[in-house]
């Protein structure tokens, strides 16, 4: 299996979501995202971390509520924002460096 990192540096576009089952915006983003992982197709890898289950990994990125949202181009940093995004916003985001 690849680590996380791995898999942030072999895909083009990673999408993570920290989020937790008891998060209402988490749940609500959860049916966008799908979206979107079908929108951009073979473009867009989304990676979902619940900061319960994994909160040692949580804390190193830093992540102080859910959702948090960060995207990755080429193993590099490019997008971070925490709380709920519209699919209209999201696609907008994505589509900037999708190009």
């Amino acid at each position: 299996m690849a680590t996380f990192k791995e898999l942030i540096e072999k895909n083009n576009l990673v999408l993570i979501d920290f989020s937790a089952e008891w998060c209402g915006p988490c749940q609500t983003l959860a049916p966008i995202l799908k979206e979107l992982k079908g929108h951009f197709a073979e473009t867009l890898s989304v990676l979902k971390i619940d900061v319960d289950k994994n909160n040692v990994l949580a804390r190193s990125f830093a992540v102080q509520g859910v959702p948090t949202l960060i995207l990755y181009k080429s193993g590099q940093q490019v997008w971070r924002q925490s709380g709920l995004l519209t699919r209209s916003d999201l696609i907008a985001v994505i589509q900037k460096y999708a190009d």
